[in-house]
């Protein structure tokens, strides 16, 4: 049996509780199974155990077999001098702590019905594993959950915005533009963006916000792109920006990422990395303290006004240097708007509720998510034909963090759904 199986039964007691003793014949009563560990050390922090007619406080270890201990090397470890109990699905060993004392060890059997449960999560071939068991939940527990489940993942998203906080001096306006540039990468070209972002710091380009030739200048230039295309000694707009990064670069000593990171294949050519940077250049070029911008504006359509942008000229008959292409005006979409207000504006909002103590703006954040239309992908479509509807981006926002934390890295009995459906299975 995995030990996984082991933690969950002694997390919800879904093991046989009648007459519990230790191997050497001693009665357990169990107080408090404990909190459950996610780091190093033993399993559980924080139990309380009767054993005999002593109560224990301290901490519980769990494996398959007793002789497990000795494989870990847990009897040389002095974190493990703390377990009150070994729990084991079989004892095969004692087990001992580094001065020596035998800790106590119990034998659980976990219920049939749970083990079948288990066993047909693990068997089942759909998209998700609870697929053919999901019709069973009440519309009310998800909803709970799934709300849960946004609050968590907007959790883990401030950490990351929290810890690029502290690598520029609290600074939110460059964190935000970095985080900014990244989502304006979209999925594919997230990370070449993030590097261009790095590697020409907001103060910098702020010098120049006057000039859209200077931005576009150190962008293209810092991206690698301005010796690409064809007709190239033809393009009087190139030539000005090379000539433009020749100096600035010189300047300011700046050094261009690799061009090659940059993805084309299978882009839409409005995605185009050279579209996504000539508008991210006009965005800088008619922005000021942006974040301090959406930091007081509650109206959804205001906020998307700030983010409403369009490639220079050059841009309306090219998506690359020296084609040209047929006009067409490279306005940032509402689609990609959304996107970087569910992707860059809600985390900022979320993470600056929880630095500055202002539970008012984490409201802002999930007010505006359930502003904004539903996204539309492939997960989301999979949930829907699994009969959940999602009614805006706060609820596909909790979608696909079910998805993608908890389905996809078959974390089922760490999931409250998959908790659930254990219980009602059958």
């Amino acid at each position: 049996m995995k030990e996984e199986l082991l933690h969950y039964v002694w997390q919800y007691r879904l093991f046989a509780t009648e007459q519990l003793e230790t191997t050497n014949g001693e009665k357990v009563e169990i107080i408090d199974c404990g909190k459950r560990n996610q780091d190093a050390g033993p399993d559980f922090f924080n139990a309380k155990i009767k054993i005999d007619k002593t109560l224990w406080a301290g901490n519980v270890e769990i494996h398959t077999t007793s002789s497990e201990w000795m494989q870990h090397n847990h009897h040389n470890d002095k974190s493990y001098d703390s377990v009150i109990l070994h729990v084991v699905e079989k004892a095969n060993h004692i087990v001992y702590r580094q001065n020596g004392e035998e800790i106590p060890q119990m034998e659980i059997t976990v219920k049939k019905e749970v083990k079948e449960r288990h066993e047909q999560l693990l068997a089942s071939k759909t998209w998700i594993r609870c697929e053919p068991w999901w019709n069973r939940l009440s519309p009310e527990f998800t909803h709970i959950y799934l709300s849960r489940l946004l609050h968590g993942r907007f959790i883990r998203k401030t950490e990351a915005i929290i810890e690029h906080l502290a690598q520029n001096n609290n600074h939110w306006e460059e964190t935000f533009y970095l985080f900014l540039a990244r989502n304006f990468g979209m999925n594919t070209n997230c990370l070449p963006f993030e590097m261009l972002a790095k590697s020409l710091p907001l103060a910098l380009l702020g010098k120049h916000k006057n000039s859209l030739l200077q931005i576009e200048a150190m962008l293209f230039g810092q991206a690698g792109l301005l010796h690409s295309g064809k007709n190239k000694e033809n393009d009087e707009y190139l030539q000005s920006l090379q000539r433009e990064y020749a100096f600035l670069s010189n300047k300011f000593a700046l050094s261009a990422i690799d061009s090659s990171l940059w993805k084309f294949a299978k882009i839409h050519p409005l995605n185009f990395p050279h579209i996504r940077i000539a508008q991210f250049a006009a965005l800088i070029h008619q922005s000021r303290k942006l974040f301090s911008k959406l930091l007081v504006i509650n109206d959804p359509n205001q906020l998307r006004n700030l983010f409403q942008c369009k490639a220079s000229t050059y841009w309306e008959t090219h998506y690359s240097f020296g084609k040209s292409s047929p006009k067409r005006t490279k306005t940032i979409g509402e689609k990609s708007i959304d996107a970087l207000l569910i992707n860059t504006v809600v985390p900022f909002l979320f993470a600056y509720s929880i630095k500055k103590d202002l539970p008012e703006v984490q409201e802002k954040a999930y007010s505006l998510l359930e502003k904004i239309a539903p996204e539309q992908n492939n997960i989301i479509e999979k949930w829907e034909n699994l009969g959940l509807k999602a009614q805006n981006a706060y609820d596909t926002q909790a979608l696909i963090e079910l998805k993608k934390q908890y389905c996809d890295e078959k974390k089922c009995l760490q999931c409250g759904i998959g908790h659930k459906l254990l219980r009602i299975m059958f």
